[in-house]
């Protein structure tokens, strides 16, 4: 989503005459676009501003912005300890970034701007969108979150649950297919809540496979909770949506996830997962997990490993349990370091060993990939409809392509193969 807004910034700020420069050293602005879901996202932020200060040591100081989570959440603190920084702007607030910026420059004042007005972001940025061209487009739907988890920053942050207006979404898509995109991920913090006048993710999908050139559809991230029936059916019906689902559980142990505020129990997750399976028998899953909740014993933990045996996650995202200022677990006694990195290093040894397995039954099969671009040599980039990296070598250019794989070799993060059967494309 970060991605996302970055391009709507770059675009936007094109309309008062500023480009993106590669050159750090050529830059009158920096706009550092900060995320508050991961430890340190602050201490990062002043960190990027000593580099910033180094840079022009000797000469003009740039124009200082932060914007996003960090400047959501820290955004006075941020002004009041950092005097380099020249303005802060929430992440429902770009569409006033345009004047703010002109109003530090022309009036060398700071401005703290962090309203909560998603409806009119997307509104102002509407004639503006990604228009950068790109395979595989992130493409945002909704923001917010109503479920507050007791780790989590996100309605604190991105404010409430918002849902985008539906023909605005469409719009946007059918203009990034125009450019070239053949892959549209739909985005959101609880994409899955998705709710526009009675319109729901499921017929947003509907709707987006019936645009020509447009060949593969995602979203993400889900709440198990807002896994509705006639979500679960469309993965048995739509032919463009993907086979792998991203849907977070967090814990294995139902007193964790109560003592979470996650709103759903381990039985009930099993329930969607089963039902997906039902309707789609080939679709895979990958989650996260916070290892070391407070409170988290030697059983809740194992039940999270007993989970991810279970369901055979062909992906996880884990990370010890890290405090987030201002939310409710934030007061809480921690698990100890050393339990905490040794449950850590015990999930991701067995979680990786699901993984490889996954990954070397692959070996000698044949898959369906999208290219998205050329790496090294003759090397070029793609996934497949599981969002697996697949490395090939060819002598033509096979960007944006969907193209049979042969599989031939594999590793933790990457898989090797072939090009299968293609008489135009010398492989």
């Amino acid at each position: 989503m970060n991605e996302y807004d970055s391009n709507l910034i770059v675009d936007n700020l094109k309309k008062i005459n500023y480009m993106a420069t590669t050159d750090p050293q050529e830059a009158h602005c920096y706009i550092l676009n900060t995320c508050h879901i991961r430890e340190k996202a602050t201490d990062k932020v002043y960190h990027d501003i000593g580099r910033v200060k180094k840079i022009f040591r000797n000469k003009k100081k740039p124009i200082v912005i932060i914007a996003g989570c960090v400047a959501q959440a820290e955004g006075e603190i941020l002004m009041k300890r950092e005097k380099y920084i020249d303005g802060v702007v929430g992440p429902q607030s770009y569409q006033y970034l345009n004047n703010i910026l002109l109003q530090i420059e022309e009036k060398n004042k700071k401005v703290i701007f962090t309203e909560f007005e998603a409806e009119n972001k997307f509104d102002n940025l509407e004639n503006i969108k990604n228009k950068t061209s790109k395979i595989s487009s992130y493409l945002t739907i909704q923001e917010g979150c109503d479920k507050f988890c007791k780790f989590c920053v996100v309605p604190y942050t991105r404010g409430p649950e918002y849902s985008r207006k539906f023909d605005q979404i469409i719009s946007e898509a059918r203009q990034n297919v125009d450019k070239g995109t053949k892959e549209i991920i739909l985005l959101g913090q609880n994409v899955n809540a998705y709710d526009y006048q009675g319109k729901k993710l499921s017929d947003l999908i509907y709707s987006l496979e019936n645009i020509k050139g447009l060949e593969r559809i995602r979203y993400t991230t889900s709440h198990p909770r807002d896994m509705s029936d006639d979500l679960i059916k469309i993965h048995g019906v739509s032919k463009k949506l993907m086979p792998l689902l991203h849907l977070p559980v967090q814990s294995g142990s139902d007193k964790i996830l109560d003592e979470m505020n996650r709103k759903h129990t381990i039985d009930e997750y099993i329930n969607v997962v089963e039902k997906l399976k039902n309707e789609k028998p080939d679709i895979e899953f990958s989650s996260d997990f916070i290892i070391a909740y407070p409170g988290e014993t030697e059983d809740d933990f194992t039940k999270s490993l007993e989970l991810i045996k279970k369901i055979q996650f062909i992906n996880t995202f884990s990370y010890v349990f890290s405090p987030r200022p201002g939310t409710p677990s934030a007061k809480l006694n921690l698990v100890d370091n050393e339990t905490s990195k040794r449950r850590l290093i015990k999930f991701q040894k067995i979680s990786d060993e699901i993984k490889k397995r996954y990954k070397t039954q692959l070996i000698g099969k044949k898959v369906k990939v999208l290219f998205e671009n050329k790496t090294i040599n003759n090397q070029f980039f793609g996934r497949d409809e599981y969002q697996n990296s697949i490395i090939v070598n060819s002598n033509k250019d096979i960007t944006g392509k969907i193209l049979n794989v042969k599989i031939r070799d594999c590793n933790l993060h990457t898989i090797f193969g072939d090009l299968f059967d293609h008489k135009d494309v010398a492989a």
